[in-house]
């Protein structure tokens, strides 16, 4: 105990010691135009799987370089998990109620969304910047999850070298494979950081050798597979070159801890400065050229272009043309304001030059559909310099194809209107379009329907984030079942006619799971069409096995919603202890019709309502979905039928009251807790005939077409 208190003071001096000693970049650091000498520039990307530390790594290098201070006891006893974001002590926007405080420090700053904080995953890239001993270093925090790759794929064009983090004990996953790929692919050098080596479940011998496998197997050059490792406890702080020591207990010899070295990220931070090349490879001298990779919103100064400026030198007043991927102008204006970042808040500059990370402000772009213009990926350039065949738009890094669809209508339902304030087709369409203009990796289509579209993504929760995002902002809307991303075989299908020949998207798929469940998870995943590629156990410790299936896309739906918590009896959830993931590996010809074997559904026949009176003799035919006093309608899904059919209920019949004492008058009503769905879940889980409803507080499961529904329930009365 005592030794614990003497490492946690120890650190805490260190700490203070390290922030005292950085501050901002002083005069000599500066060239002679007053912009940040290119020598001492550093920009790099933090990269990992979902959960192996990222986010909480970012908090520890901004919180040792001084960059955010620590609050003072009297502002974290007034700072309250209610507070809102302009609380004492936040400075930032990105204060949320869910925040917390940590040492004084508020936990996980980077993830400024409120479903950022209520998932606990990172959904957008997001830029930050330090100072360190005189130095700029730009850091990009990255999502994990394979839905959110298109994150990770637009801004690698930005850094100069990337910070690969590792679990010390599960090591590398499916998506440290693809983030790897596309560092390696751009031709930067990887520094690798072996993340939770306080662990007693480490093994950093077994990781370090798979680590190697994994650079060999994705083609790494010999300069990129001699990367540097560090060994890190991003909760507590420190980063070190050597593995900790393992210590046995003086009081308890079967109890045993590592224990480091170091008391700071000290290790890291000079680590970047040494094995991150700074941008000297861009010019100054020549005319302003920018690549825009994320776009934010400013209620005073309007949409600010963020992006690393490639060549030239950028001031206020300057007039800039945006170009896009065909070097069209779409837009062009002067700059307003320019902002440069210091830990998460902006810092206004007068100039700035290659090689910075930037946000304008005063530019105005067209908007040409889904993405094609006025978005991300739009080439900021000076008019003038370029010579006789003028400027030239910046390549773009391409982006992975989506492999996911639904088709999104306003919503018709008779309790359509009573909750949303954005309800038609027109807003509805309009809102996603301005979403596909920044999120890469989203596809809009026209729909089957003239108020309809076809929105594609990287999966369910890619697309189930954007829709709860559009339900908090008041809009009302219903979605179809999400299907595969098809596309016609070329060798067998050269037309594409529509009775041709098809490819499906097949996903990588990684499990970890307690050995006594993984028969019942690969018989559920074989049975979805999926094809097993490996299976290891004593992974990552005996009792464990690591299974690798190649599964299609469709085969997925559903399963990890639910399906995977039941065969692994509650420890299905991802973040706990068995965990499923995949990615993305290619088209491969359509593996045939796969059966899920759902039951049937138990439909409203009545509007009204709901009784738990009526309900409970219904609990016999089903599982329901709804509680007692919940609004149904005819053609609304209440529940899931013990059988295959579809049977049609009346759950709001009351009570009457007679002035007759009946025998079972005071009989006590039972009813078993629902099953109640999340979006995603719902999503995951309605039939070809359904839709999904939409509302900021609601979220339902029913027909497609009511009319049928009701006629067909009419139909099978009068037989």
């Amino acid at each position: 105990m005592l030794s614990s208190s003497f490492r946690t003071l120890s650190r805490l001096q260190t700490l203070r010691k390290f922030s005292v000693s950085n501050t901002r970049l002083q005069a000599e650091h500066l060239d002679s135009d007053g912009l940040a000498r290119m020598e001492r520039i550093r920009n790099i990307a933090i990269i990992a799987h979902v959960d192996h530390g990222k986010t909480t790594l970012v908090d520890q290098l901004l919180r040792q370089s001084g960059t955010v201070e620590q609050l003072s006891e009297t502002e974290q006893l007034l700072y309250t998990p209610t507070s809102s974001s302009n609380a004492v002590g936040s400075g930032s926007s990105s204060i949320t109620a869910d925040s917390q405080i940590e040492d004084g420090f508020i936990k996980r700053l980077m993830d400024s969304n409120d479903l950022e904080r209520e998932r606990g995953i990172t959904i957008l890239s997001k830029c930050t910047s330090v100072d360190y001993e005189g130095n700029l270093i730009n850091i990009v925090d990255t999502p994990g999850h394979a839905d959110f790759g298109g994150e990770v794929e637009r801004i690698m064009s930005m850094v100069d070298g990337v910070a690969l983090i590792v679990d010390a004990t599960e090591g590398p996953m499916t998506q440290t494979r693809f983030v790897l790929s596309k560092a390696l692919a751009r031709g930067l050098r990887p520094l690798v950081v072996m993340n939770k080596a306080d662990r007693a479940t480490a093994r950093p011998s077994q990781v370090e050798s798979d680590l190697f496998d994994l650079f060999a197997t994705l083609g790494a050059t010999d300069e990129q597979a001699d990367y540097p490792i560090l060994y890190a406890s991003a909760k507590q702080g420190w980063a070190q070159d050597t593995p900790p020591k393992l210590v046995t207990s003086p009081t308890d010899a079967t109890s045993s801890t590592y224990v480091a070295d170091s008391t700071s990220m000290t290790p890291l931070f000079d680590l970047i400065m040494s094995h991150v090349p700074p941008p000297v490879h861009l010019s100054r001298t020549g005319p302003f050229s920018m690549l825009t990779v994320q776009i934010e919103a400013d209620p005073y100064v309007g949409m600010l272009y963020l992006g690393r400026i490639q060549s030239g030198v950028l001031r206020i007043g300057d007039t800039l043309h945006a170009l896009n991927s065909e070097g069209v102008k779409i837009g062009e204006g002067k700059v307003k304001k320019l902002f440069g970042r210091r830990g998460l808040t902006r810092v206004e500059k007068e100039s700035a030059g290659a090689g910075e990370i930037i946000s304008i402000a005063g530019i105005k772009c067209a908007n040409s559909g889904a993405g094609g213009g006025g978005g991300v990926n739009v080439t900021l350039v000076h008019p003038d310099g370029w010579g006789p065949e003028g400027p030239k738009p910046l390549p773009t890094t391409p982006i992975d194809p989506p492999t996911i669809s639904i088709h999104v209508y306003p919503n018709d339902s008779p309790l359509a209107g009573r909750e949303g304030t954005k309800l038609t087709s027109q807003v509805i369409r309009e809102r996603i379009y301005k979403e596909a203009e920044t999120n890469v990796a989203l596809t809009v289509l026209p729909g089957p329907t003239s108020e309809s579209l076809e929105v594609r993504g990287r999966g369910v929760l890619h697309l189930g984030v954007l829709l709860e995002t559009l339900r908090r902002e008041g809009f009302e809307l219903s979605v179809g079942p999400p299907k595969a991303v098809m596309i016609p075989d070329p060798e067998k299908n050269p037309e594409g006619k529509a009775n041709g020949a098809w490819l499906e998207p097949i996903e990588e798929v990684t499990v970890m799971v307690r050995e006594e469940y993984a028969g019942s998870v690969v018989q559920k995943l074989t049975m979805r069409k999926g094809e097993m590629k490996s299976y290891d156990s004593g992974e990552p410790e005996e009792g464990w096995v690591k299974i690798v299936m190649d599964v299609p896309a469709r085969g997925l739906i559903g399963y990890m919603a639910g399906d995977f918590g039941n065969d692994t009896h509650g420890q299905g959830q991802v973040c706990l202890n068995s965990t499923i993931n995949h990615i993305f590996k290619g088209y491969e010809a359509f593996r045939g019709a796969i059966d899920t074997g759902r039951n049937g559904a138990l439909i409203s026949m009545a509007s009204g309502e709901s009784s738990g009176y009526s309900m409970a003799p219904l609990q016999a035919r089903g599982t329901l979905f709804i509680h007692p006093q919940t609004q149904v309608y005819p053609g609304m899904v209440i529940g899931e039928s013990s059988k295959t059919s579809e049977l049609y209920l009346n759950p709001c019949i009351k009570k009457q009251l007679t002035n007759i004492r009946a025998a079972g008058a005071d009989e006590k009503i039972v009813l078993a807790s629902p099953r109640i769905m999340g979006l995603e879940e719902s999503m995951a889980y309605m039939g070809d005939d359904e839709l999904v409803e939409i509302t900021p507080s609601t979220i339902r499961l029913r027909k497609r077409d009511l009319t049928a529904a009701i006629k067909g329930r009419t139909a099978k009365a009068k037989k």
